[in-house]
């Protein structure tokens, strides 16, 4: 029987949170983790974290567009229990150009692919956990973000496929769709005041997600309370997709 008093104690454990450098939801995670008695690592594409306090947890600066990088930065990373993939970007009535568009499937899409496989083994050794982060893009047209849309989808789909490649090394691989949340990369959704109220109007819990809102479900996923859960994309976005 688990004690689940316990369930949320990461004492010890390993977690690196990767694009967590600009505050949002990648540093909320990371300091939910760090609350929880983890050893907390980050990455972003700065040289420096921006929004983050310097000095509170270990930094590295990283492209995970870059396979290459991405494989040298896991094998001199050490052992890791969990990973956290937060690194994405979108922009907003700009990804029709063929050149964006590509960036954004670069970062959000196939950064995703590399970190798992770079970190396969590590995370192997400590039956460890993925979470990455989804949307709620991934289940309908997003026409002001196509390739943001199209490559959270790719994410939603790619945990599926990764939580069955990956089961028999004991990695458990889930993701969390979030809604719509107060972050940098929504300030300019958020300035158009139509369409903040719109979110507000289709939202059953009547407001706009903080980074917060998300801490819960990435601890919940990698806990040893998700020990039957793997291949998940769970919600975070106040009813949104239930409307």
């Amino acid at each position: 029987m688990m004690d689940y008093r316990s369930a949320f104690d990461f004492s010890g454990k390993r977690v690196l949170v990767i694009g967590a450098s600009r505050g949002g939801i990648g540093a909320a995670i990371a300091d939910g983790f760090s609350q929880c008695g983890a050893r907390v690592s980050i990455t972003g594409v700065e040289p420096e974290p921006i929004e983050v306090d310097r000095g509170r947890f270990a930094y590295a600066s990283l492209d995970v567009a870059d396979g290459a990088a991405v494989s040298a930065f896991a094998d001199g990373f050490g052992g890791l229990d969990v990973l956290v993939n937060c690194a994405g970007m979108a922009r907003r009535n700009d990804e029709y150009d063929p050149d964006m568009f590509g960036r954004v499937m670069a970062v959000n899409l196939h950064g995703y692919f590399h970190l798992a496989n770079a970190f396969r083994d590590s995370l192997s050794a400590s039956r460890g956990a993925i979470v990455a982060i989804a949307s709620m893009y991934a289940q309908f047209g997003s026409p002001r973000v196509p390739a943001y849309g199209a490559s959270k989808a790719g994410v939603a789909q790619l945990t599926r496929s990764l939580a069955i490649e990956f089961a028999p090394l004991g990695i458990r691989v889930n993701a969390i769709s979030p809604g719509f949340i107060v972050t940098e990369q929504t300030a300019k959704s958020r300035a158009d005041a139509t369409h903040y109220q719109r979110v507000l109007d289709r939202t059953p819990s009547g407001r706009w997600g903080e980074p917060h809102d998300i801490v819960g479900p990435a601890l919940f996923l990698a806990s040893p309370a998700a020990a039957f859960v793997t291949g998940a994309n769970l919600a975070a976005d106040g009813g949104y997709t239930a409307v």
